[in-house]
């Protein structure tokens, strides 16, 4: 046979998690024609001698909704071997978006996935290509993707479509629930991967408001998630007060759905809850019911500015803050009544969230660029100050573009190594695309495999690539990808385990409006493969971002 593309000499992981072997891999017509032995010539030689030869990684977790409309390539996840994409996690997202609803959605966006105004309505433009969600779906196969992408309908921008803004005030009554059910259906027909929704106190929206989907009655969340039933579907939910394991279980007996819940960390609420979490979640899995929590082999570290101080806002005395503008953020940092109820407040808040923000690392400080790197907890105990008054005088000082590192969990790795080995947990929480320029954990499959396989020894090589491949495809119901095998679609990665990793963060100014990001170079990530075409080497991309590219739609779960 002759092959379009031919892998030579490497050690196949076909992310089954079985041993890897000694084999060749033949790509033609965009899938994966021979394994093992491929004889024939090709096109084009790969020599991936001494590398292991891998499915392309899978990431469930990214804010990509609207960045795919201005960056066909989703940089940067093709970097770090992800060739395939979740939109529309957390019940976040673009669409439906009626026209003059817009400036909810980027508001929404600007607030709780820290996204920058600014970027958003230069990125999208003036004319939105796309109303209803179906329109979406569509409108991302026009605009052509580099690698694969697949869709979750969100709960937000569904809620906001049929209330406006009292979304964010109220619940739903009979009439606007039936309309709902009627976008997700629709939705889920044009090829929706499953719906998507938030409960966490942490979704702070527009003007300071609890995001659409924290507002809605358990009434409309079983509703909406009833239109799952005997569909190949899941429901991702970020948890929250009232949506929990009980209401999770109920919810999958009935419908028979999967629901993956974000996010099981070490240190969030306190120090030992995510050992009860485990637990529950292992007495659920052996009940047969699946339900799937997301875990992050990274530290959860948030880099913010007290402009949008995103971990701050689920505290109730933040709450003025967030619907203040700029000028106002400044006169309520400055008042002395704030600050004693926010300093009251930090005294009496949950210990690891205290000692999150004492260990937070002042990462940017224009006018006091000898505490940059240093802990906030030291440099006040220096100054004799409280942490918060500390806080508020840099971040005025330098008109609130002070920056501060602050770990928010998974700061003890014991206990992750606890969380990301549980056969129960799923790998997610990239949040690609999100949060810009607070973090940057695109890089997770390369941290993965450079830290917990390579340095700690903690997983094998062959496990960490079952984790990140065909283990998220198959919680999302993602049928023709995760696997090296005969007919698939042709995702495959050549990865030298010696040397792959993520690379330090970096601040970029490439955004639409000349925005800033955080990013993180790749190591060790050889080639990357969308389905059969070479679209990364040696670091490098291939392919015109202007030109045809290789990634694929995937309706209900695969390419059509």
């Amino acid at each position: 046979m002759n092959y379009d593309i031919k892998i030579v000499g490497g050690t196949l992981v076909d992310g089954s998690g079985k041993p890897g072997y000694a084999g060749d891999i033949g790509i033609k017509n965009g899938k994966i024609v021979a394994l093992g032995r491929a004889p024939g010539d090709a096109t084009q030689t790969l020599d991936a001698s001494g590398k292991a030869v891998t499915p392309g990684f899978v990431d469930i977790h990214t804010h990509y909704d609207a960045q795919v409309v201005w960056d066909r390539m989703l940089t940067i996840s093709p970097w770090h071997g992800v060739t395939t994409v979740v939109l529309g996690n957390c019940g976040f997202g673009v669409a439906p978006t009626r026209p003059r609803q817009r400036d909810l959605i980027v508001g929404t966006l600007e607030k709780v996935e820290g996204m920058s105004a600014a970027t958003l309505n230069a990125g999208l433009g003036d004319n939105w290509p796309f109303e209803t969600f179906p329109e979406y779906l569509d409108a991302i196969e026009d605009i052509g993707t580099a690698i694969n992408v697949g869709v979750l309908v969100g709960h937000t921008p569904t809620r906001l479509y049929v209330m406006g803004e009292e979304a964010s005030e109220r619940e739903a009554n009979d009439n606007e629930i039936a309309q709902m059910r009627q976008i997700v259906a629709e939705a889920l027909d044009a090829g929706a991967l499953g719906f998507a929704t938030s409960k966490s106190p942490t979704h702070v929206g527009f003007k300071g408001k609890p995001v659409p989907s924290r507002v809605a009655s358990l009434n409309e969340l079983e509703s909406l998630a009833s239109t799952l039933e005997n569909r190949n579907a899941v429901m991702q939910v970020t948890a929250g007060k009232g949506f929990w394991f009980d209401e999770y279980a109920e919810l999958t007996r009935k419908y028979g759905m999967t629901i993956s819940w974000t996010a099981m960390l070490a240190g969030m609420a306190s120090p030992d809850a995510h050992l009860a979490q485990q637990q529950r979640s292992r007495e659920l899995a052996e009940q047969g019911l699946d339900i799937v929590p997301q875990v992050t082999p990274r530290p959860l570290c948030f880099e913010f500015q007290f402009k949008e101080p995103f971990p701050f806002e689920a505290l109730p005395v933040f709450k003025p803050i967030s619907s203040a503008d700029f000028e106002g953020k400044k006169q309520l940092y400055a008042d002395a009544e704030f600050r004693a109820a926010a300093k009251q407040t930090m005294d009496n808040v949950r210990p690891s969230f205290r000692l999150a923000w004492e260990n937070s690392l002042i990462s940017s400080c224009p006018s006091k660029p000898q505490y940059e790197e240093r802990r906030v907890i030291d440099v006040a105990t220096e100054l004799g100050v409280h942490t918060l008054d500390l806080g508020f005088d840099l971040a005025l000082e330098n008109a609130l573009e002070t920056r501060f590192r602050m770990p928010v969990a998974n700061a003890d790795e014991d206990e992750v190594e606890k969380l990301i080995t549980d056969k129960n947990t799923v790998i997610g929480l990239s949040d690609a695309g999100a949060h810009a320029s607070q973090l940057c954990d695109a890089g997770l499959p390369t941290y993965l495999l450079g830290h917990w396989v390579r340095e700690k020894q903690v997983i094998a090589f062959e496990e960490a690539i079952r984790m990140l491949t065909s283990r998220p495809a198959e919680v999302f119901g993602i049928s023709d990808r995760g696997l090296l095998k005969i007919g698939r679609p042709a995702d495959v990665l050549i990865i030298d385990p010696q040397t792959v990793h993520c690379g330090k963060l970096d601040r970029v100014y490439d955004q639409p409006a000349g925005q800033d990001r955080l990013i993180a170079e790749a190591f060790g990530i050889e080639s990357v493969i969308v389905n059969g075409t070479l679209l990364r080497q040696w670091g490098e991309d291939q392919l015109d971002p202007r030109g045809k590219l290789p990634g694929q739609l995937l309706r209900g779960g695969k390419a059509a």
